[in-house]
């Protein structure tokens, strides 16, 4: 973290904002929800207070750690005042059993910690946080394509661990596209939550795949309460690396993908979840379900995916149990990349090296190029790319496969830099 940057950033901040919000006072953001239950506070105010800061230029390490230190002081707090009025209708008796907060309420107490946060460190700035030093740059670019709307989400997050106050030593970066189909809200929920709920797990140091299975699952859980109460419909794909230590995990439901390039050849990470796929068949035949062709493979003559986080309707036939699987980095990985179907169905894995390669050298905006190739390849869909680089700074964005010679580019689409 640049401590010069960081703190002209905490200027010019405390220059807009050099007092609390007041009561009646407009939000300078809009919160994702009107009601919020407690256990999606946590996300919802992250991703809030993220969201103000980087419209703002805030360095990336400096958001994280100033939302940690809000939301720590929120969760403190008695949240009582800000409960809804219960529904007095007798049919929603069920219903009531759950506490929900008013958004704008609770929302605006935590902008308010997070101005208080500020206004403090502009005045006394604490010992910078450790950067994530060790992770490289990603490049992310998506495109709504011949789609009516955009349903696709990207989550990148070098600063897992300042975002959520962990200091056991243990370097740790996370990335994941999610893919929504009948509309954008699983999407969008998976991507303001799945990352918190997997913070909080207990076996994330020791067995990420673990902590990522039930991560998936409460998150899943999380969303049948919310679709229950706003008559929500929608369904997501996802898959998410998470880089701890000398590990990569990959976790992952329905047919998006990750892929990683070791010395310029693409390694297998794992199987995408299709209906047609023979175990996925066989699962849904057993509970009773089928697989019919109309177009492409549907589940029960509906969904094109097999595994899904929502799409309660047909549960359990499309499955919210994700796979994963973990591999030790061995320090000559050059990237791996994330996207959802629109890409890969368009893409062989085989493909991406050449591709990455001719982008670095030819144009340097990798990310844009590949979705572009996908397009001309026939892509109809949503495309998202994510590319995160693991080699040295030195060597991130332009890697002859044959001289290993490399210079610096600079992408239009750059997300999370390494801090100096």
């Amino acid at each position: 973290l640049n401590e010069e940057e960081a703190k002209g950033f905490l200027r010019r901040f405390v220059e807009e904002f050099p007092v609390t919000l007041d009561e009646g006072s407009p939000l300078p953001v809009s919160p994702l929800s009107r009601k919020v239950s407690p256990e999606e506070l946590h996300g919802e105010s992250l991703e809030l207070g993220l969201r103000l800061l980087a419209a703002r230029g805030a360095p990336a390490v400096l958001s994280a750690v100033l939302c940690q230190e809000a939301l720590s002081q929120l969760l403190q707090d008695d949240l009582s005042p800000f409960h809804c009025p219960q529904e007095a209708e007798a049919n929603r008796e069920e219903e009531q059993e759950v506490v929900l907060l008013v958004s704008e309420a609770v929302q605006r107490l935590f902008l308010n910690k997070l101005i208080n946060v500020a206004l403090a460190w502009h005045q006394n700035f604490p010992k910078p946080p450790s950067p994530p030093s060790r992770f490289g740059c990603c490049f992310v670019h998506a495109i709504k394509n011949t789609r009516r709307k955009m349903e696709d989400k990207h989550v990148a997050l070098a600063e897992f661990n300042q975002l959520f106050g962990i200091q056991d030593g243990v370097e740790r970066a996370y990335y994941a596209v999610f893919d929504g189909h009948g509309g954008v809200d699983a999407a969008t929920y998976a991507a303001t939550h799945l990352h918190v709920v997997l913070s909080k797990q207990e076996t994330l140091q020791g067995d990420a795949a673990t902590a990522f299975k039930a991560a998936f699952k409460c998150t899943d859980d999380m969303l049948r309460g919310k679709a229950k109460r706003e008559r929500l419909r929608s369904g997501s794909t996802g898959v998410v690396v998470l880089i701890q230590g000398q590990e990569l995990t990959v976790a992952w439901l329905g047919d998006s993908q990750a892929m990683l390039v070791r010395k310029g050849q693409a390694v297998t990470l794992m199987d995408p979840h299709k209906p047609e796929r023979e175990d996925e068949k066989e699962r849904i035949e057993a509970l009773g379900g089928c697989i019919t062709f109309m177009g492409c493979w549907r589940v029960n003559g509906t969904y094109a995916v097999s595994r899904a986080m929502g799409d309660f309707d047909q549960k359990p036939y499309v499955s919210g149990d994700a796979d994963c699987s973990t591999i030790k980095l061995q320090g000559d990985e050059d990237y791996v990349l994330l996207a959802c179907d629109g890409f890969f169905d368009a893409v062989k894995p085989s493909m991406v090296p050449q591709l990455v390669l001719d982008a670095l050298k030819q144009i340097g905006e990798v990310a844009q190029h590949l979705v572009s190739y996908a397009k001309e390849a026939g892509s109809s869909d949503n495309i998202t790319v994510m590319l995160v680089f693991l080699c040295p700074a030195e060597q991130l964005l332009s890697k002859d496969a044959t001289t290993g010679t490399a210079q610096a580019t600079q992408d239009s689409t750059l997300h999370g830099a390494p801090q100096q």
